[in-house]
């Protein structure tokens, strides 16, 4: 057995929330995990689930209530319309600095090596399909499943 000195070998993010800015900070540190050598996995568990799933992962939004960084007034935050205008911002943004929508981005991360799972037990409560999910997915686990995919030293959970 090789020596461990604490480098990160491995991070296994899990994803909860399928908001834009949830989805893209998982996105962005697996992504930035493969391209330091890091390995990286993402379960995709509850409402999590939203970024994989066929019908809904190119209708995200961002979330205006309960979000402190965009200093809107909970109050406000929740009037019609605030949350499509603070998405479509949010889009306009990230295409100006050519970030990949959520589809691509599954792309790249499947080609740089992440590997991505759907939590069975969110699967079965939303009732979601094999068929339902991106069709690149290495497979439907168990939390127990993950978290065995996440032994050995140098491995990082994350709850995004």
């Amino acid at each position: 057995m090789s020596e461990f000195n604490g480098e990160i070998r491995k991070m296994m993010i899990i994803l909860s929330k399928a908001s834009l800015e949830n989805v893209y900070a998982a996105f962005v540190l697996a992504n930035g995990a493969r391209m330091e050598g890091i390995e990286a996995e993402i379960f995709f568990t509850f409402f999590g689930l939203e970024a994989v799933h066929k019908g809904k992962l190119e209708h995200l939004h961002t979330a205006t209530v309960g979000n402190p960084a965009l200093n809107i007034p909970t109050l406000l935050g929740g009037l019609p319309g605030v949350e499509a205008l603070a998405t479509s911002m949010m889009k306009k943004e990230m295409e100006r600095i050519d970030m990949p929508d959520v589809l691509e981005f599954l792309d790249i991360l499947k080609a740089s090596g992440v590997k991505l799972w759907a939590c069975k037990l969110a699967m079965d409560m939303f009732h979601y399909k094999k068929e339902d999910i991106y069709d690149d997915l290495d497979g439907i686990i168990t939390v127990g499943d993950f978290y065995k995919q996440g032994s050995g030293l140098g491995t990082h959970m994350l709850f995004v």
